[in-house]
């Protein structure tokens, strides 16, 4: 089964664009793969170029040399962009294998570990009463792992000030308050999307009682390892870091030194699935647990179903919290997989179990969009 076209779609979905990559072959067979690096869709579609002009011909069968020569063919390898159109091709290999084997995807990882994934919900409500109201109707409806946001998301219009200490203060305040109302059985915990310093998550942390947070996400950027080392020492918190690694490389020294409490793993920007199920055996190997990160299409929760599907270690799966409801969109995907009883069924569909309809992705769909901006109450530009 040889590679006989690669195709990219890059287009406006919800409130962003998404793009898609497409793997024909010879046989009739095609998979259908995702990006996950939002905001500079047209990068990765350029990259795929690149690696189009020398998988053509190849057999798609040969999934793990194929990934070897797509990151190492430069000489400067790596990089979030070349990840992103590596696991976009890899995903899609993976569909178009399975569907030649007649077989799901988790199938190829070696089988199925759960017949459900387990799943976190997110509120993204600013602090006050109406969050605390929000995270105790999540728990009556039987979510057993919650999550909240800054409440602060930004516009993508003008720039929005984020003020670190007010916001520290404030969340503090009411995740204590929610820890109170939730009770101790429920997992309960924020992502910073890498909004602080270390010296503010210090103070952050401090603020609330112990054992009030099951986890912290990303509150600070990932490139400075000491940092996080620095970090680890002044707070008891559980980290949840990952989404912004792009390979096993990127993991390898914060698994070994098990600052990585919950790998949060995006299967799109992380190699695909060749390179996530050797970063989750790392993981292993630390006993840390996945938590993959399931912000994008349809394509990137059915393929992290798989991934899930397959793992020994895993905490849970992030359900998209800020894309609304995709349901108008339901004529491009022949499938989206539902949220039943807090968790995703996993499908024994072949491949991915998705397909797309080419004819329905919008001509000229794509926007320019950037993420919001936020600034400092001086003026100066911060992390969104």
């Amino acid at each position: 089964m040889k590679i006989t076209d690669i195709k990219t779609y890059g287009f406006w979905l919800g409130f962003r664009n998404i793009c898609l990559v497409k793997v024909e072959t010879d046989q009739g067979i095609y998979g259908w793969g995702e990006s996950g690096l939002s905001g500079r869709e047209q990068a990765v579609i350029g990259a795929v170029e690149h690696f189009k002009h020398f998988l053509i011909g190849q057999s798609a069968l040969n999934i793990n040399a194929l990934w070897q020569e797509m990151y190492r063919s430069q000489y400067f390898e790596g990089g979030r962009v070349l990840a992103a159109a590596i696991s976009a091709i890899d995903i899609a290999l993976h569909d178009a294998c399975g569907k030649y084997f007649d077989m799901p995807v988790y199938q190829l990882l070696g089988g199925k570990q759960r017949e459900r994934i387990p799943l976190f919900v997110t509120s993204t409500l600013d602090f006050g009463d109406a969050f605390i109201d929000h995270v105790c109707q999540l728990k009556d409806e039987g979510w057993q792992a919650i999550r909240a946001t800054t409440g602060e998301h930004g516009t993508v219009d003008k720039s929005d000030v984020f003020d670190a200490r007010k916001s520290i203060a404030k969340a503090s305040t009411w995740l204590t308050k929610a820890r109170e109302a939730l009770g101790s059985e429920t997992v309960l915990g924020i992502d910073y999307h890498h909004r602080l310093t270390v010296p503010e998550t210090a103070s952050f942390c401090q603020r609330m009682p112990s054992g009030a947070l099951d986890f912290i996400e990303e509150p600070i950027r990932d490139q400075s390892l000491v940092s996080y080392q620095n970090l680890r020492a002044m707070v008891d918190v559980p980290f949840a870091i990952g989404e912004e690694f792009s390979s096993k490389w990127d993991f390898a020294p914060y698994v070994d030194s098990a600052l990585t409490n919950f790998a949060r793993i995006d299967i799109c920007n992380a190699g695909g699935f060749s390179e996530a199920m050797k970063i989750a055996a790392m993981c292993e190997t630390r006993y840390i647990d996945m938590m993959p990160h399931n912000p994008l299409s349809p394509i990137c929760t059915a393929a992290s179903v798989h991934y899930c599907a397959a793992l020994s270690n895993l905490s849970w799966l992030e359900v998209a919290p800020y894309d609304g409801d995709l349901a108008q969109y339901d004529d491009i995907f022949s499938y989206r997989p539902k949220v039943s009883n807090n968790a995703f069924e996993v499908t024994n569909r072949p491949g991915l179990g998705i397909d797309v309809n080419e004819s329905s992705i919008p001509k000229d769909g794509f926007k320019f969009w950037e993420p919001p901006r936020l600034i400092k109450p001086d003026g100066s530009y911060t992390n969104w």
